[in-house]
């Protein structure tokens, strides 16, 4: 199976919402700020996740 899953993509894309309603006053300066920091926390998460070998259990 192949994943073609792109972290950065993902988090350029989401960080350019974010930055768009900042833009367009949907959302305020502190708002903006909790959710880049929130997506930052995401992305950290997923590289986490994606970052390391495949291994298989051999106790089952």
């Amino acid at each position: 199976m192949t994943y073609n899953f792109d972290p950065d993509k993902w988090y350029a894309d989401e960080y350019f919402l974010i930055h768009s309603k900042l833009n367009t006053s949907e959302i305020t300066q502190n708002e903006y700020d909790e959710a880049v920091e929130i997506l930052d926390k995401k992305l950290e998460e997923m590289w986490k996740r994606l970052d390391g070998t495949y291994q298989i259990n051999n106790g089952n």
